[in-house]
């Protein structure tokens, strides 16, 4: 008598639940693109720097509590925890315990594929720092974030749009992802932890000079929709074990 082999979790449809999850990111997604968009058409990014800087520079450009307290000390920060969870995919600890490995593996993967996305996009940008435009006392002229065209320059060093240390904390928004179905209060325990750290991170460079508030805003962005994508793309492949509930037995 031939068996009749059970579909696994990869072959089932997409429950009501998870539909209508994923109908709502999608719509927080687009809520805050038009925030973003708003923001970039109030013109607040020079108002907000110019509460730092001014024709002669930036005064907390060296701040050692800036620099080596939230720069230096903040990407090391991140990238340990990182190394954390790459390291836990395979020897979990903590609230890791409480997830599966492939939703482990898919916060790891997650977080380290926000950080090089962000990259990726500075690599391309042509808009330079505040702290290299002229009204801040050096020779590049201020240009928007959305000027691309190849060989558009603004005099300066370029590669300064989305704000990529900020993103050493937008990163880890993927937690949000990888525990949503699993351990609610730890999801929004990343993501709330993943804005704050971006956000600290982000306004400490504006104060800098290294970044304008939009940067910081576009950062977090990226990163929420990697973050997203991911998390569709592991529910595809189902990496290393089901991520819905274990089959019942026979």
């Amino acid at each position: 008598m031939l068996s009749h082999a059970r579909p696994g979790p990869a072959a089932l449809p997409a429950s009501p639940r998870a539909s209508r999850g994923l109908r709502q990111l999608l719509l927080a997604s687009l809520v805050m693109l038009a925030a973003l968009l708003a923001w970039d058409a109030s013109g607040l990014d020079l108002p907000m720097a110019r509460l730092f800087g001014d024709a002669d520079g930036f005064a907390l450009r060296s701040h050692w509590l800036l620099t080596t307290v939230l720069h230096e000390g903040g990407r090391i920060a991140a990238w340990a925890l990182v190394l954390a969870l790459c390291i836990g995919v395979w020897w979990p600890r903590g609230p890791l315990h409480r997830l599966p490995p492939g939703r482990r593996l898919q916060l790891a993967v997650g977080a380290l594929a926000a950080v090089l996305a962000v990259s990726a996009l500075k690599s391309l940008s042509t808009t330079s720092c505040p702290q290299e435009l002229t009204m801040f006392g050096r020779s590049a002229q201020y240009m928007s974030h959305w000027h691309w065209p190849p060989g558009l320059t603004d005099g300066g060093t370029g590669h300064c749009f989305p704000a990529g240390h900020a993103s050493a904390g937008f990163a880890f928004i993927a937690g949000f992802f990888a525990c949503r179905q699993h351990d609610r209060r730890q999801a929004w325990a990343w993501l709330g932890g993943a804005l704050l750290a971006g956000t600290v991170l982000g306004l400490g460079q504006q104060m800098r000079g290294a970044h304008f508030m939009s940067h910081t805003l576009w950062s977090a962005y990226v990163c929420w929709w990697v973050a997203l994508a991911t998390d569709l793309l592991f529910q595809r492949l189902r990496v290393r074990q089901p991520l819905a509930a274990p089959t019942e037995s026979a």
